[in-house]
């Protein structure tokens, strides 16, 4: 028997195998960049422009006085692009145009000369696949005078050719690119869509470019151009505002951040919009237009604006068409909200009427601002506004006019308690919108000395004065009537007398009331087993409760009644008005009832003629 030491001396050594180099299937790599990386067929000319600027830099780098200057011209189904940049030799073309993901800006030991680069992924001129068929590139290097103009032709089906080409070819140091359009993507070639593409994407580029004698860039931006005065900016960039995003701004908000490298500003939106609405960005990256839909560039609670801006700090994806989370993004993020609060705190203590304009459309971004900014919601205060039951008031005034400043946590119980309330003396804030119940949590911390309490049945009902005890047993047939025809609603009835007098009854409904109710209703529609189950979760939570006035003439004339029948059709009657005044939403069997009701009523009512006469 080997041992093992045998056996391993016994097998044969290993052989060394041959190293091989990925295949690239340049249509599946075009056809993964047209449906998955880009977003548009569109950005093969912001690529195209990146290269062109990029090469001008590099050229710039040791050259400062050299020439700097992107031309573009269109015909049907073809497209020029000629640069002064720094040029390319053989040995360039072999090592970078043939090379997927080879880029001369991302070589060791250039970080600080990338950070002037647009570009650093290496896809570069592949994207340009996406609407053609062919490329021809014709370059001269600045770097290497000597050399010989060098041309590159390459086709969508992967293959390519290189050759030097005589001095007349390209006189000049720079590159000059050639596209012929792919059967179907005229469109993206011809002349008009290449102007609009190249303003979109150029406008704010450091060099001349053009697409045939029209200039495309518009220096300096609107932003940081001088005006003859404040009305005059404001009106130049209301224009602007309008020409991008299509609205004239309430206000225009700087947001210069020299440490972070940006300068732009935010635009006010004129109309209210919903928070979960993602707000859309445009975000220029060293005057290169990187996309239009930037999401995660302000805070989510300003939703409230749109921004326009160009930064050199920030990192764009593979695909150039969004931002890299990173934290030089997470501590910008946090700089343009700064901005957008000294804005508003500026306005609250120089322009109220202003502020006034914008809170009456925007008021749901400060509240959601000011539930994690203590300094805001103090500042805030005295403009924030709330329902109430003394009407629509910051929470400053209804605090300085109540001692303790009650609140609901949902509308439905503040329009059960809302009338009552207020005839009571009892101040109530509407918390059932958004933010506002955490909002009135949290006056307290901002304003010393306030009591915050949410208000419950419990507390409307002690509110509410007792009846006579005599007087309450007087009625006490009628009470169990009304209360017999009330409890298979899950609904007690009390006995209070209240102002106004012209409040027949009140309806409340706390929310462990409606829970039980709600998990009673989803047992009846439940089958054998599940009903079992959500029987045992049922606790003992209160019921709702009608709650009746005995100052008020018609319960009093109602209260009199003998007949068990009438008493019950009365009591719905009374029921359902009340909870048409809370405004709640009816369910199949408050409908029902409701129906039945009214119909009894005038069953009654005409049998009662009926024995008149």
């Amino acid at each position: 028997m080997m041992d093992s030491h045998t056996s391993q001396a016994s097998q044969p050594p290993h052989k060394p195998q041959p190293s091989r180099t990925f295949q690239v299937d340049l249509r599946g790599l075009v056809d993964l960049l047209s449906h998955h990386l880009y977003s548009s067929p569109r950005v093969y000319l912001r690529e195209l422009l990146q290269n062109a600027v990029d090469a001008i830099t590099a050229r710039h780098a040791t050259e400062p006085g050299a020439p700097a200057r992107v031309r573009l011209s269109a015909e049907a189904g073809s497209l020029c692009v000629e640069d002064t940049g720094v040029g390319l030799t053989e040995a360039d073309v072999h090592d970078l145009l043939a090379t997927i993901g080879r880029s001369s800006k991302r070589a060791e030991g250039l970080q600080e000369a990338r950070s002037e680069f647009l570009g650093q992924f290496g896809i570069g001129l592949l994207a340009c696949f996406v609407v053609a068929e062919r490329i021809r590139v014709v370059s001269r290097s600045a770097r290497t005078p000597e050399a010989p103009p060098v041309e590159w032709t390459a086709r969508d089906d992967g293959s390519y050719t290189v050759r030097t080409l005589p001095e007349a070819e390209r006189p000049e140091p720079g590159t000059t690119v050639h596209l012929v359009a792919r059967t179907g993507s005229e469109e993206w070639l011809a002349p008009e869509r290449v102007r609009t593409l190249a303003r979109d994407f150029g406008s704010l580029l450091p060099y001349d470019v053009r697409v045939g004698d029209e200039a495309v860039t518009d220096l300096p931006a609107p932003w940081d151009r001088s005006y003859p005065g404040p009305a005059a900016r404001r009106v130049a960039l209301a224009r602007h505002c309008d020409d991008l995003f299509g609205f004239t701004p309430l206000d225009t908000i700087d947001l210069a951040v020299p440490v972070a490298g940006i300068r732009g500003v935010a635009y006010v939106l004129p109309s209210a919009v919903s928070p979960a609405q993602r707000a859309g960005h445009r975000v220029h990256l060293k005057g290169m237009l990187l996309t239009e839909r930037a999401e995660q560039l302000l805070p989510d609670w300003a939703f409230f604006v749109r921004c326009v801006l160009d930064t050199d700090s920030l990192r764009p994806t593979a695909s150039r068409e969004a931002l890299y989370e990173d934290e030089t993004l997470a501590a910008v993020r946090e700089a343009l909200g700064e901005r957008i609060r000294a804005w508003l705190t500026g306005l609250a203590a120089g322009d109220p009427e202003r502020l006034a304009a914008f809170l009456s459309v925007h008021h749901l971004g400060v509240k959601s601002l000011a539930r994690h900014d203590r300094e805001m919601l103090r500042t805030m205060l005295p403009w924030l506004p709330f329902e109430t039951t003394d009407g629509r008031l910051s929470l400053e005034e209804f605090a300085q006019r109540h001692p303790v400043v009650y609140f609901t946590r949902t509308v439905e119980e503040y329009r059960q308690v809302a009338a009552i309330a207020s005839a009571q003396g009892i101040g109530v804030v509407n918390g059932g919108y958004t933010y506002d119940s955490e909002l009135v949590q949290a006056l307290p911390s901002v304003r010393a000395g306030t009591v915050v309490a949410e208000l419950d049945a419990d507390t409307v009902t002690a509110h509410l004065d007792a009846v006579d005890p005599a007087e309450e047993l007087a009625l006490s047939g009628f009470l169990a009537a009304a209360r017999s025809r009330l409890d298979p609603l899950g609904c007690d009835v009390v006995l209070r007398a209240f102002h106004p007098l012209s409040l027949p009854a009140l309806h409340l409904d706390a929310r462990d009331a409606r829970h039980e109710r709600a998990q009673a209703d989803a047992e009846a529609q439940a089958d054998d087993l599940w009903a079992g189950i959500l029987g045992s979760l049922r606790g003992s939570a209160p019921r709702a409760r009608l709650v009746l006035n005995h100052l008020n003439p018609l319960v009093r004339r109602i209260s009199a009644l003998h007949d068990p029948e009438l008493i019950g059709t009365a009591t719905e009657s009374l029921y359902g008005q009340a909870l048409l005044m809370a405004q709640r939403p009816l369910g199949p069997a408050d409908s029902a009832l409701l129906n039945r009701a009214f119909m009894g009523l005038l069953e009654w009512a005409t049998h009662r003629e009926d024995g008149q006469a």
